[in-house]
């Protein structure tokens, strides 16, 4: 026998997330300030959702100071959890060969991409790997940014 439930049964081959974008999209919507665009607002939720990950990650992990390479390894272990399917290119760069807003980002690419980038900027903010950026390099079939060892370091 079969009955209605209220929780949501989702699945998805490959992860995706469209709750987590819309939701960062309903923050910007209603947050937006006077001297921003819905654009820019959306950026700065998407930034501040990423560095409160990235802190809460280094909170509980507590990994100490983090090199290029271990700071991605980490990087690598909570990306999967959010669907983003890395890969390590070399051992100071990691591809991320799913993006899980993927049908949003085939129809808003700047907006999408831009909150994807904010989000895994601020995740690298918050989990202190200074060692290592988020850089926006759109590849048809992949997520559009990389995680590559910081220039400065």
């Amino acid at each position: 026998m079969y009955e209605p439930t209220d929780l949501p049964v989702l699945v998805s081959i490959p992860a995706r997330h469209p709750d987590t974008l819309a939701d960062i999209l309903i923050d910007a919507v209603l947050s937006t300030r006077e001297t921003e665009t819905p654009h820019q607002a959306a950026l700065r939720i998407a930034h501040a959702r990423g560095q409160d990950a990235g802190t809460r990650a280094r909170e509980q992990a507590r990994p100490g100071r983090l090199g290029v390479e271990r700071a991605l390894t980490f990087t690598e272990t909570a990306l999967r959890r959010w669907g983003f399917e890395p890969a390590r290119a070399t051992p100071t760069c990691v591809l991320l060969r799913n993006c899980p807003f993927h049908p949003f980002a085939a129809k808003a690419p700047d907006l999408v991409c831009g909150i994807n980038h904010a989000f895994l900027d601020g995740f690298l903010a918050g989990l202190r790997a200074s060692s290592v950026q988020a850089v926006l390099e759109p590849r048809a079939g992949e997520c559009c940014v990389r995680l590559r060892e910081h220039p400065t370091h």
